[in-house]
């Protein structure tokens, strides 16, 4: 397991397009401190990350909503950790890729 730079909990949301997505809204002040290191990483909004959940590592990108990020949480990830809509849950994150 790698380093992480942010550390943050927050509740798992369903977004229902075409197929539900699943993701966890990360809070303002840890939103606006990964705009910050993200600078110059960025695309199309999105920041590439490394995230842990549980014991589950993986990789994503970041969507920007309303002035915060949301972290897509893949099924496989939910899956391992048995993550449920609604429930909260800590979230280890670093900016960048592996």
């Amino acid at each position: 397991m790698s380093e992480m730079d942010f550390r943050f909990a927050g509740g798992v949301i369903e977004w229902r397009g075409p197929a539900p997505f699943y993701f966890v809204a990360i809070p303002e002040e840890e939103s606006e401190d990964i705009k910050f290191a993200a600078k110059g990483m960025e695309y199309w909004g999105q920041v590439p990350v490394v995230a842990l959940i549980g014991e589950t590592e993986f990789t994503t990108a970041l969507f920007p909503k309303d002035g915060r990020y949301l972290l897509p949480v893949k099924d496989v990830v939910r899956r391992a950790e048995q993550v449920q809509v609604d429930e909260v849950v800590t979230v280890a994150l670093r900016v960048g890729r592996r």
